[in-house]
């Protein structure tokens, strides 16, 4: 029985899932997901900690390929976005997309999705999106023209006052 039999053999002639088929739809969808997870990975992540075992792949993916600057900026709380922002440079275009193209590669293998890229043509500022943990990856030039650092950092006088 395929999950959507499932759902209609469900349903009341008044149109309304029974609670046991509700359940039964949220247990088939978790063993569907774990099913496409990636096999041999060796990782059993919970899913509050999913942002965080992101956020250290991305760390160490980045100093493994000599981003320079690291900077993590934690999210929670002050934008729907995400919950950890990360920005780093390159030295040049090439090594600023081979530092982002390598990202995506080891979050496919490790995680098994793709991750939302964008820039990496013009290899001045790419953009990854990976739906809890957004990386910004800039030439220095490019990044201390925009400086988001100072946009997303909790300013200085509002950790006094509080």
């Amino acid at each position: 029985m395929t999950l959507g039999e499932c759902y209609f053999e469900g349903m009341s002639s008044a149109g309304t899932l029974s609670a046991r088929h509700k359940e039964d739809n949220v247990l088939s969808l978790e063993l569907a997901a774990a099913d496409t997870a990636p096999k041999g990975a060796g990782m059993t992540v919970h899913p509050d900690s999913i942002s965080e075992a992101l956020l250290e792949l991305i760390l160490t993916s980045l100093d493994d390929d000599k981003a320079e600057d690291i900077v993590q900026i934690d999210l929670r709380g002050r934008s729907s976005m995400g919950d950890f922002m990360v920005i780093c440079s390159g030295r040049s275009t090439r090594q600023v997309a081979a530092i982002s193209e390598k990202l995506v590669d080891r979050i496919k293998q490790t995680f098994g999705f793709t991750a939302k890229i964008e820039g990496k043509d013009t290899g001045d500022w790419v953009l990854i999106d990976t739906g809890d943990v957004v990386v910004h990856v800039f030439r220095p030039e490019v990044r201390d023209f925009y400086q988001l650092e100072k946009m997303w950092m909790p300013a200085k006088s509002d950790a006094n006052q509080a």
